[in-house]
């Protein structure tokens, strides 16, 4: 814009579930991040937005900008999809067992996915 750059990166989808647990476990975190900020749009969808006024701009903030956005993000990814989507990624084990798939990507999740730990 005219007077500020403005940052927003895609998060996650809307939650399946826990809506509210999952918007107020992402508020609490926002009291302790820099820069950006989790947000919601219309339909649930969780973003991290954040705004600089341009008189302020300089590539070290552009890049701690950017840092904060992928560092937030990697730090919150995992949880909040266990919050949103918990049902879903346990189905999805219990599938992919029953047939034989590979579990690589689902590790992450294996903690509360895999009913024999």
């Amino acid at each position: 814009g005219e007077h500020a750059l403005r940052i927003e990166a895609f998060v996650m989808r809307q939650p399946d579930e826990n809506r509210e647990e999952l918007w107020a476990w992402l508020l609490r975190r926002n009291a302790r991040m820099y820069g950006v900020a989790f947000a919601i749009d219309g339909p649930g969808d969780v973003y991290l937005t954040g705004r600089l006024p341009l008189s302020s701009v300089s590539a070290d903030d552009i890049d701690r900008l950017l840092g904060c956005v992928l560092s937030y993000s990697d730090e919150n990814f995992d949880a909040a999809l266990e919050l949103g989507f918990g049902s879903a990624i346990r189905r999805e084990w219990a599938w992919r067992v029953k047939r034989g798939e590979s579990l690589a990507n689902l590790q992450a999740f294996a903690r509360f996915a895999d009913p024999d730990r």
